[in-house]
């Protein structure tokens, strides 16, 4: 009788050594092939299952679980991935999961303020503070270009051209895009440039590349920024679940509300894929139908 356990055990060591799968990678296979298995010992199996029937069974009960979507296709591609490796090492002869499709993915419309509270948002700095001029530029430069946070955490000074307003950005697979940045952002980054960041540069004594800063001269963190737009979101009152995705949400849902072209929305985002784009329609066509419902006399 086989191990099924030592099975995973040697699955696993497998992704880390021979692929290079990073931990995390590693600790979600583990957690799937362990939810997996222990539906198979409840189930009295003590090989793994030939007939995608058992298979449905076990996703099934995850369901039943109310697990996410989400959680249900990773799981399905954790058992893919499985199978096609037990039948490589002829563990197995029928690879099951050929016959598993993945659950169509949810479109959840993303949150995206209005524009009342994105100015309410911008105007919570203390710009007569260091970091309040950072902060107040850091949120104009989210608002003004869309960019991710990825993005914006390593933007370097020779990625601005303040003189032709394009800010070059380095996106998913390192590639690269031109993007359009406000007057308005630029000149809060050039302010924060000669109050704040060559002055703190000066005093800790070395040097940097890149536009944002911490207060100790370091590049900022995907973490830091969260925090910086959780911190002025409550000092705002703004109740919903703001995070730095949603100022990129916003800017696509304004450029739109206000009559942009979805095929340039799709540009400045770096969507390779229209259909990514796309979910921004669905947000101003809401709130189409929702200025049509408060104007129109005979609503």
């Amino acid at each position: 009788m086989r191990n099924l356990q030592e099975d995973i055990e040697d699955y696993l060591r497998y992704g880390q050594i021979e692929r290079g799968l990073s931990n995390n990678t590693i600790t979600a296979y583990r957690q799937d092939l362990s939810d997996f298995l222990a539906f198979l010992k409840n189930e009295g199996l003590t090989s793994w299952p030939t007939k995608a029937v058992d298979i449905d069974a076990f996703l099934a009960g995850q369901r039943d679980l109310k697990k996410a979507t989400s959680s249900i296709s990773r799981m399905i591609s954790s058992l893919r991935k499985f199978y096609q490796w037990l039948v490589r090492q002829n563990i197995q002869k029928l690879n099951p999961m050929l016959e598993i499709d993945s659950p169509k993915k949810e479109h959840r419309l993303p949150v995206a303020l209005s524009i009342n509270e994105v100015t309410d948002l911008l105007s919570q700095p203390d710009v007569n503070t260091k970091l309040g001029v950072r902060d107040r530029a850091l949120l104009e430069t989210l608002y003004a270009t869309g960019i991710r946070v990825s993005e914006l955490i390593n933007l370097k000074f020779n990625d601005l051209h303040a003189e032709l307003k394009l800010l070059k950005v380095f996106g998913k697979g390192s590639k690269e895009r031109l993007i359009p940045i406000s007057d308005v952002a630029v000149s809060w980054i050039e302010s924060y440039q000669q109050k704040v960041r060559d002055p703190l540069l000066l005093k800790v004594g070395q040097n940097s590349d890149f536009i944002f800063l911490n207060n100790r001269g370091g590049a900022l963190t995907r973490q830091a920024v969260w925090q910086i737009i959780k911190k002025y979101c409550q000092l705002a009152g703004i109740t919903k679940n703001v995070t730095p995705h949603t100022l990129r949400h916003t800017f696509a849902t304004h450029l739109l509300e206000n009559g942009a072209d979805l095929r340039v929305v799709q540009e400045i985002l770096g969507h390779s894929d229209i259909s990514t784009t796309q979910i921004y329609t669905n947000l101003s066509q809401k709130h189409i139908l929702q200025v049509y419902a408060k104007t129109h006399p005979r609503v």
